[in-house]
């Protein structure tokens, strides 16, 4: 069952709300009558809607347009910071749920906004802070940490059988040999369904299960071969290819 909840912008476009989870809390599935940003100064936290899961690692946030129905997670301790923002406040807002970059300019007028009044007078520095959040929303860099469900419940199956054990292999031959089809032909179902290929759709399923694990404390190595990666030196390449930094140097900022 999906509940709803509102939210009043009579006398401002946004609402800012601060919460700490504990590792391993949970909220089931809802749905807000408006726009959500939220933003993790630390932990991981996994979103789930209809469309597949989405994975925040600390210091980035999730996007969510009004009316999405979806659940969280949580792992690790989690400082989350988020803004319910009227869906009329501006009419370019994003207008589907991705992973975003918080700079380092949003993430202080986030805070900056936790500490301001419900009504504000036109033309103050409260109503500029409020203006200036929904232009740096505007401009939210998008990251790669969606990890979409295809709409087939072959490849829905398939999909579910490389979350459960992403240690193995999963190359290319062997999920085609599962499904019965050519390797071409699986490729093409998953860009077609997924807008990912399937060696890329792997590769995010692995990536988002090693933040998960990271998240926990688990060490670099063990994760790392858990994940099926030969060596600690290539699963960190690969970390750092697309975190910018070493899984070390990632969650020691964290």
């Amino acid at each position: 069952m999906t509940t709803a909840t509102t939210f009043s912008f009579t006398h401002r476009p946004l609402v800012p709300f601060a919460h700490d989870y504990v590792h391993g809390a949970s909220e089931p599935w809802h749905q807000h009558d408006c726009a959500q940003l939220l933003h993790s100064l630390s932990g991981v936290v996994r979103v789930d809607t209809a469309s597949g899961c989405w994975v925040v690692p600390p210091g980035r946030g999730v996007w969510l347009p009004a009316g999405t129905p979806h659940a969280i997670r949580i792992t690790g301790h989690v400082a989350a910071r988020t803004l319910f923002i009227d869906p009329l406040a501006r009419a370019d807002l994003p207008a589907s749920c991705q992973i975003v970059q918080i700079s380092a300019l949003l993430r202080e007028l986030i805070l900056t906004s936790l500490t301001l009044p419900e009504s504000y007078a036109p033309g103050s520095r409260d109503e500029r802070v409020y203006e200036l959040i929904l232009d740096e929303i505007r401009i939210m860099p998008v990251l790669p940490f969606h990890l979409p469900e295809p709409e087939s419940e072959a490849l829905r199956n398939l999909c579910q059988k490389i979350r459960q054990t992403p240690g193995e292999s999963w190359n290319s031959t062997q999920a085609a040999s599962i499904l019965g089809m050519s390797e071409r032909t699986l490729n093409r179902h998953f860009q077609q369904q997924s807008g990912l290929s399937y060696s890329e759709w792997v590769r995010r399923a692995r990536l988002m299960e090693a933040l998960l694990r990271l998240a926990q404390g688990q060490p670099v190595l063990r994760v790392a071969l858990d994940l099926g990666y030969g060596s600690h030196s290539a699963f960190t390449a690969m970390f750092r290819r697309v975190m910018g930094m070493s899984p070390s140097d990632y969650f020691r900022n964290d």
